[in-house]
């Protein structure tokens, strides 16, 4: 029996295109790090979630010890987990 493959979907409501993108801000406590996700993005939303992340940003607020990075776009890859994605700062770029 043979897998099946799971679709991510964009986050923006009621869009069935699949995700091609990650939103997503780098986030640690000094201890541990990982990816703070903002949205999934197909390439129809891709401006508008990034920005909308751009605007989250600003409304955070770290603790002491905690960093949180500017919001970057990651390509989404089957089978790779956040620390293996690819970020895309020319397609950031674009959106500047």
């Amino acid at each position: 029996m043979g897998r099946v493959p799971f679709v991510v979907r964009c986050t923006v409501q009621g869009c069935p295109d699949p995700a091609r993108y990650k939103i997503a801000a780098e986030w640690s406590d000094g201890t541990t790090k990982e990816l703070k996700t903002y949205g999934l993005a197909c390439e129809k939303h891709l401006e508008s979630l990034f920005q909308r992340s751009r605007d989250k940003l600003r409304g955070c607020r770290t603790a002491e010890g905690e960093s949180l990075s500017a919001p970057g776009i990651f390509r989404i890859e089957e089978g790779r987990r956040d620390r293996e994605l690819v970020r895309l700062p020319e397609l950031e770029a674009r959106f500047d």
